[in-house]
């Protein structure tokens, strides 16, 4: 009887190789990323979000609106065209967890700061029938009263420095005031206005 007819009428044996041939191919492909300067070295004038902007991230990633919009444009000449320049991993570097997704019931978000005004982004959110007559996006009206819990804010900046997102002493100590009041639709808002604004994101535009 040949090896391989062994490994075939063994399922536990034929199972051990499987995991080991997976678990090699999974090593080659992931942990050269570990090192290569293209994924670990922030693009030209990235800079860790705001207090604001970091409370809006937790509350676009609390409403699930990552479940239906990505934040990966892909190297694709009509993605390009359409959203911008494609995504690259220096602009991810103090993304925790990633937002990149791969699902797209709506638009993908990664280029969409400034392309509409904050007026339109409420609107769009209290009720996206208002503004997109054919939307199925649900609405958040709760946004509107809410108020940000700014006692975690500070909390939040000193847990993302222990993983290297470079958050000053200073950004810390003011993170509570400047969140002091403010409510969770302007966080959200202000967290996607600032989506691929960076000027070398929009070199494509």
């Amino acid at each position: 009887m040949k090896n391989h007819d062994i490994v075939e009428k063994n399922i536990g044996l034929m199972l051990f190789f499987v995991i080991i041939a997976i678990s090699f191919g999974g090593l080659v492909e992931i942990v050269p990323q570990f090192f290569l300067k293209e994924t670990t070295t922030p693009i030209e004038g990235l800079k860790p979000l705001k207090a604001v902007e970091l409370e809006g991230r937790d509350i676009y990633i609390r409403e699930g609106c990552h479940v239906c919009h990505t934040q990966m444009v892909r190297p694709l000449r009509a993605e390009v065209e359409r959203y911008g320049h494609y995504s690259v991993a220096g602009e991810s570097v103090y993304e925790h967890p990633f937002l990149w997704g791969s699902k797209r019931t709506g638009p993908d978000l990664a280029r969409v700061g400034g392309r509409y005004s904050d007026v339109w982004h409420r609107a769009h959110l209290y009720n996206p029938r208002n503004v997109v007559p054919a939307s199925n996006m649900p609405s958040f009206p709760w946004l509107f009263d809410a108020i940000v819990d700014g006692e975690q804010t500070p909390k939040k900046m000193r847990a993302l420095r222990t993983v290297g997102v470079p958050y000053t002493d200073e950004d810390i100590a003011g993170a509570e005031a400047a969140v002091e009041g403010v409510t969770e639709i302007d966080a959200l808002v202000a967290y996607l206005q600032q989506l691929g604004t960076l000027p070398i994101l929009q070199q494509k535009r």
